[in-house]
């Protein structure tokens, strides 16, 4: 297991687990490493965190200081970098950002030149380097330093894809978005108002310190009091960096990510274009959401939890749409990493081509309840195997049968176990949860 890097990068309080001193180095080996038969390009772009200009500037340092030359975007969002990167022929690419996490967080992503997320080989490469195993890399000199360049055409381009993308006008549509005070800022709204709608926007003043906070896609509530007093068709909210969107109906409920695979997938089935009839979900992915599909006749695909490991498993076969229910959406004709604005384009897209409303594309999937709770603890591996917290997993599932499921997992970026139940009530679910997370307390691996 990667000792820096994550599920989704390099990601930590600012200065304190991801130092400045990390941030330089990862650009002192990425210069080194795609410079060594040519002068390397890499594009770099942020999102509002006021920590993400100190790791740009620091970034920027160690590319140029090992002889690339860096490509800034500014503040922009993770899937814009991934485009740029496939599109613009760079070696690599690197978004600033810790996603949803609070603005003392952040995080660097790595892309490749295909615009996916950086292979392991490369990441333990770094890791290496990071703990001082490959010793010091030559400083570039003279001519052969790098330089730093505005890109932020690169971000102009991306937002024009977006909207080369719709297949309908949104004239007569009202839409309500909730930007995160996030990435999402500069671009979402552009792309709605250029395709015709009527957009009401929220949390698009970022200072810095406000990205996520009571607002974005973790805190759907905004957008659902937005669409309620303003009497929206539907809204989307992004995440900080707008990889990930949820949806609110006109009747202001929440549409979440499996809400999102069943409309797409069920839309694609009709239309005789579901490559390989399958749709590919996580093992988070709501159990009426496989119910759905029985029906539907679609078959689906369950990986660990991640959008990386989504995209690899539509990557080798071929699938062109899986996600998460946190939002995270690959439509992968279109994009090789999960966009927030692209799924939001693509709800619409069904509203628009059935002309319908975004709550009658959801009545064929019944939602079981789920609840999760995270328990913070001292190892989370100990945990996982140990005898007595399998038992009581396995007493749970035994209890639930066909009518729900538990599942127990450790967090990717924090020292967490996430236990999750789906049953046919939530006082179902909470009891088979409490009883699992008695266990882990019991057997004292619980951090009060």
């Amino acid at each position: 297991m990667a000792k820096y890097f994550g599920t989704d990068g390099f990601r930590g309080e600012a200065n304190v687990g991801l130092t400045v001193e990390h941030a330089y180095k990862i650009g002192r080996f990425i210069g080194y490493y795609y410079g060594r038969d040519h002068r390397s390009q890499v594009v770099i772009g942020k999102d509002t965190r006021r920590s993400s200009y100190m790791f740009e500037y620091a970034l920027t340092a160690g590319l140029t200081a090992s002889g690339a030359d860096a490509y800034l975007l500014h503040v922009t969002t993770t899937p814009s970098v991934s485009y740029v990167v496939r599109t613009d022929d760079f070696d690599c690419g690197i978004m600033i950002s810790a996603s949803h996490n609070p603005y003392y967080d952040n995080g660097i992503k790595l892309f490749n030149s295909k615009g996916e997320k950086m292979d392991e080989d490369f990441i333990d490469e770094i890791e290496k380097y990071l703990d001082g195993e490959l010793g010091e890399l030559p400083l570039s000199q003279g001519s052969e330093i790098g330089r730093a360049s505005d890109y932020s055409a690169g971000r102009n381009r991306y937002i024009g894809y977006l909207i080369s993308l719709a297949t309908h006008s949104f004239k007569g549509k009202r839409i309500g978005l909730d930007c995160a005070n996030g990435s999402a800022f500069t671009i979402a709204k552009s792309v709605f108002d250029a395709l015709g709608a009527k957009t009401y926007v929220v949390s698009n003043k970022p200072d810095g310190f406000n990205i996520n906070t009571n607002c974005g896609s973790t805190h759907i509530e905004n957008l659902i009091k937005l669409v309620e007093e303003e009497q929206l068709d539907c809204g989307f909210a992004f995440d900080g960096d707008a990889d990930r969107c949820l949806a609110v109906d006109e009747k202001a409920q929440l549409v979440d990510g499996d809400k999102i695979l069943y409309i797409y997938g069920s839309y694609l089935k009709e239309r005789g274009k579901l490559e390989g009839n399958t749709v590919v979900t996580t093992v988070m992915s709501n159990l009426g959401l496989y119910k759905a599909f029985d029906e539907l006749g679609i078959a689906y695909e369950k990986t660990a939890v991640g959008d990386k490991y989504v995209y690899e498993c539509m990557n080798e076969k071929g699938y062109i749409l899986g996600g998460e229910n946190s939002g995270h959406i690959i439509f992968s004709k279109y994009a090789n990493t999960g966009d927030g604005i692209l799924t939001a384009l693509k709800i619409m897209q069904v509203i628009c081509a059935k002309k319908t409303t975004l709550s009658e594309l959801t009545k064929g999937m019944t939602v079981y309840p789920q609840i999760l709770k995270n328990v913070r603890v001292t190892d989370k591996n100990s945990v996982l195997n140990d005898p007595d917290i399998q038992s009581a997993v396995k007493a749970a599932e035994d209890a639930l049968g066909a009518d729900g499921r538990v599942l127990v997992r450790p967090s990717g970026t924090e020292p967490l176990l996430r236990i999750m139940t789906e049953a046919k009530t939530k006082d179902i679910c909470a009891k088979h949860i409490a009883d699992i997370e008695k266990v882990v307390r019991d057997k004292g691996y619980a951090v009060e």
